[in-house]
C-alpha cells in the first residue's frame, strides 16, 4: 500500500516535470508561433508564475478542509488540460488567458502533490521528500528530450504541447488511484476558517523563499552568464543548466539518506555553505568549462534544500499540514520569480557576474537561517528519550516498509 502511493507519487512529480521541460524547451517555437518578442514572452512566463502564486495564496483554507487527495486528483488532471488549451491558443490574448489557468492549475497541482508526499512521508516515518522531487528531476529532463525530439521533427509548439497533455491526462487519472488520504483533523480545525499558522511555518516559508530564489535565478541566467560574460558558444551556454538539473536528480536520489544519517539542520547548514562556495567557483571562473563544473557542483548541494523545506512544513503545523505546505509552497514560488528579477536588475546595472553573485549571499542565508528552523516532530529527527522511571507506552505498529522507489 505504501510503495503504491509512493510510486503514485513520484510519477505525479514526474508529470508535472514533464510538462514544465516541454514547456520550457518550446518556448522558442512558441515565440515563432505568434512572432512575439523576448518582452512578450517574459509577460507569457509572468502571467503563468502569477497564475500559479494567486492560487496557492487562496489554497489555505481548500486544503485544510479537503486535504491533499482530493484536490490533487481533480488539479492534475485539470492541468493537463489547461495545458492543452494553451497548445491551440489561436491569438497572443487568449494565449495569456490560457496560460494564466494553466498557472493557477500547475499551482494547485504543486501544492496538493507536494502536501501528498508529505503524507506518504509522515506513514513511512523517515525522510523520502527529496526522493519524489527526483521525480521532477526525470519529468523534467524528459520533458526536455522530448521537445528536443519535437524540434528535430520538425513539430512545432501547438503538436507538441497536445502531445503532452494527451499523454498527461490518462496518466494524472491512473496514478490519482493510488494517493493516501490525509490524516483526519482535530475536532473543530477542519474548516479552514483563517486558522493562524504557527511562526515556525512561516519560517520554514523563508528559508523555501531563499531557495526557491537561488534555483531560478541558476535556470533564468546561467546561458547568459556562460555567453556573453564568459564568451562560450551557444552549445556550450546551454550545458550550464542541463548539468545543473543532471546534479539535482543525482542529489535528490541520496538526499534522503544523507539527511538521515547527518540530521536536517546539518544537511541545510551543509547544503548552504556548499552552494555558498560552489556558485563563487561559477562567478569568478576563468572559462566556461569551469563555471559549467561549478553549476554541476552547485545542483548535488542545493537540491535538497526545497525539497527539505516541504518536508519539515508537513509537521510544523499537525492540526493542518496541507495547509502549511501550501503556505511555505506559496512563499517558495514568490523566490521563484522574484529571484531572476533580481539578479536581472543587478545584471544591468553592473555585470551577470555580479548579479549571478547574489546566490552566494542567498545561500549563506540558507546556512545561517538552517540555525533557527525549528525541528519539533520533524521526521527523521531524534524522538525525546523518556525520563527514567517512567513507563514509554507501547510502540506503535507498523506495516513493514517497502524499499524505495527513488531516495
Amino acid at each position: 500500500m505504501l510503495f503504491r502511493a509512493r510510486l503514485g507519487t513520484f510519477l505525479t512529480f514526474a508529470l508535472a516535470g514533464l510538462l514544465t521541460g516541454v514547456w520550457v524547451a518550446r518556448m522558442p517555437a512558441l515565440a515563432e508561433k505568434f512572432g512575439t518578442s523576448e518582452g512578450e514572452v517574459g509577460i507569457v512566463v509572468l502571467v503563468w508564475g502569477l497564475g500559479a502564486i494567486v492560487t496557492m495564496q487562496g489554497l489555505r483554507a481548500v486544503m485544510a478542509r479537503a486535504g491533499s487527495r482530493p484536490v490533487l486528483k481533480v488539479a492534475l488532471p485539470l492541468t493537463a488540460v489547461a495545458y492543452a488549451l494553451v497548445a491551440v491558443a489561436p491569438t497572443y490574448g487568449l494565449l495569456l488567458a490560457a496560460v494564466a489557468f494553466f498557472g493557477m492549475t500547475f499551482g494547485i497541482t504543486d501544492v496538493a502533490m507536494n502536501a501528498q508526499g508529505s503524507v506518504v512521508e509522515q506513514a513511512y516515518r523517515r525522510p523520502i521528500m527529496s526522493g519524489m522531487h527526483a521525480g521532477w528531476c526525470v519529468g523534467a529532463m524528459s520533458g526536455g528530450l522530448f521537445g528536443v525530439a519535437t524540434a528535430a521533427g520538425g513539430l512545432g509548439f501547438t503538436e507538441t504541447v497536445l502531445i503532452a497533455s494527451i499523454v498527461a491526462l490518462p496518466a494524472g487519472l491512473a496514478v490519482s488511484r493510488t494517493y493516501l488520504a490525509d490524516p483526519p483533523p482535530p475536532a473543530g480545525d477542519g474548516s479552514g476558517r483563517r486558522a493562524r499558522m504557527p511562526v515556525a511555518v512561516y519560517l520554514i516559508g523563508a528559508l523555501a523563499f531563499i531557495a526557491f530564489m537561488t534555483e531560478g535565478s541558476i535556470a533564468d541566467w546561467s546561458g547568459l552568464l556562460l555567453h556573453d560574460e564568459m564568451g562560450a558558444t551557444q552549445a556550450v551556454a546551454a550545458l550550464g543548466y542541463p548539468m545543473f538539473e543532471l546534479a539535482m536528480l543525482i542529489g535528490r536520489l541520496t538526499g534522503d539518506r544523507v539527511r538521515a544519517r547527518i540530521g536536517t539542520r546539518r544537511l541545510l547548514t551543509g547544503a548552504g555553505i556548499g552552494t555558498a562556495l560552489s556558485m563563487t567557483v561559477v562567478v569568478l571562473a576563468p572559462s566556461a568549462p569551469v563555471a559549467v563544473a561549478g553549476f554541476f557542483l552547485t545542483g548535488l548541494v542545493v537540491c535538497t534544500v526545497v525539497p527539505t523545506t516541504i518536508s519539515l512544513a508537513g509537521t510544523a503545523a499537525p492540526d493542518r499540514p496541507a495547509a502549511a505546505v501550501a503556505q511555505v509552497g506559496a512563499m517558495g514560488y514568490g523566490g521563484l520569480l522574484l529571484g531572476p528579477v533580481v539578479v536581472g536588475f543587478l545584471g544591468d546595472a553592473t555585470s551577470l557576474r555580479v548579479g549571478v553573485g547574489v546566490t552566494v549571499v542567498l545561500a549563506l542565508l540558507i546556512a545561517v537561517g538552517a540555525r533557527y528552523v525549528p525541528l519539533g516532530g520533524a521526521i527523521g529527527e531524534p524522538v525525546a528519550v523518556p525520563a527514567p522511571g517512567s513507563t514509554p507506552g507501547p510502540a506503535p505498529e507498523r506495516e513493514p516498509e517497502p524499499e524505495p522507489v527513488a531516495a
